[in-house]
């Protein structure tokens, strides 16, 4: 019973057919040893009773014998055959019907559906298993799509009703159409027009369509560029910056994109980081990574919180963090890019008010000449 359990479908199919002849031989066989004999003691003795020749009876008795005695032995063993044939196929077609309305369930828009193993070997109990995660899968995607489609309604919606207001405003003579109002209207419309890009990064990177130019970068060089870029808009926040990094840490990666996370990551931070808070930046590396670690003195994240702080448009405070500007998904952004280079983007936090730190991983480049690592900006 236990080396069934573990057998696979091949060995199972084999054993099958392994009977079916077991079956039809020893039937054929046992037809042929009861009914031959018999039939050929029958001939000989009408030979004796008739006078003829009894060698010339003796052979059309054998002849006869066995012509008889072979094919009951043979219909014989073909249906018995036949019918543990019959019983196998039956036996697959059970195991496979789950199989079958699973499919049609989920093409019918169904999500939760599992599929229990079919108990026929260890490869349908794990494409069993594997549609049964499948399904899931499908649901999970198919709650994010909704949910994603109606927070991207509604991040619509603030700048789409201003530019309705205004145009409105200005049709009814009530707006005159000066340089303030149009500077409004061309925010609202780079909002949705920034909204927009965002979204389709995002959505590219997490399937695997985002394309990337990697080479082997100096990642000291990003991070100090990144941080030189965003020194100003924290400073006209009262945020300072410090920056800890070793030249000669090679990674291989597309500059630029690795350049986006690095920015996204300390936009977060400027955004949750009172005036007067730190920002620290610090890379380093070990045999196999290179690391980015950016730490915020600022309002920290709830430990409920930190599961979702990747999710497209996810605000702890929605009222504050909308307020801030943004799409909301600098974030998923930045770790989908992160994990399109096989690297990582992780977040931690002790707690609200005590700050939160990301970190990136990278692959590390094992070797390197200084000719094949690029500076450009």
């Amino acid at each position: 019973m236990a080396f069934a359990d573990r057998a696979d479908l091949a060995t199972r199919l084999l054993l099958g057919i392994a009977a079916v002849v077991g079956v039809g031989a020893t039937t054929a066989w046992g037809v042929g040893a009861s009914v031959g004999p018999r039939l050929f003691h029958e001939h000989l003795l009408r030979a004796t009773a008739t006078g003829e020749s009894p060698t010339d009876h003796a052979e059309r008795a054998y002849a006869a014998a066995t012509a008889a005695s072979l094919s009951i032995a043979l219909v014989t063993a073909l249906i018995a055959s036949a019918g543990i044939s019959a019983l196998i196929a039956r036996r697959i077609r059970r195991s496979l019907a789950p199989f079958a309305l699973a499919a049609q369930q989920v093409a019918g828009g169904e999500r939760n559906v599992v599929v229990r193993p079919p108990g026929i070997g260890p490869e349908f109990d794990r494409v069993a298993e594997t549609f049964t995660a499948m399904a899931a899968e499908l649901s999970h995607v198919e709650d994010t799509r909704t949910q994603m489609l109606a927070d991207l309604a509604h991040e619509m919606r603030t700048p789409l009703a201003v530019l309705t207001a205004y145009l409105e405003a200005i049709a009814d003579g009530v707006e005159p159409p000066d340089e303030r109002a149009i500077q409004t209207m061309q925010d609202q419309v780079g909002r949705l027009t920034r909204l927009s890009a965002d979204v389709a990064l995002v959505t590219s990177a997490e399937e695997g369509r985002l394309t990337l130019d990697r080479k082997l970068i100096d990642l000291d060089h990003v991070v100090r560029q990144a941080v030189s870029q965003a020194s100003g808009r924290l400073s006209e926040h009262g945020v300072s910056i410090d920056v800890t990094s070793t030249p000669g840490l090679v990674a291989d990666a597309d500059k630029d994109r690795i350049g986006q996370v690095l920015t996204n990551v300390l936009e977060n931070a400027r955004q949750h980081t009172p005036q007067g808070g730190e920002v620290h930046v610090v890379a380093t590396s070990n045999d196999d990574v290179v690391r980015v670690t950016i730490s915020d003195t600022g309002e920290g994240i709830a430990a409920q919180d930190l599961p979702r702080v990747f999710d497209r448009f996810f605000r702890a405070d929605v009222a504050r963090d909308r307020a801030r500007g943004g799409s909301g998904i600098g974030l998923s952004i930045a770790k989908a890019i992160a994990n399109a280079h096989g690297g990582t983007l992780v977040a931690s936090s002790p707690g609200l008010g005590m700050g939160a730190s990301f970190s990136i991983t990278l692959p590390r480049a094992r070797s390197a000449s200084a000719g094949q690592v690029g500076h450009n900006t």
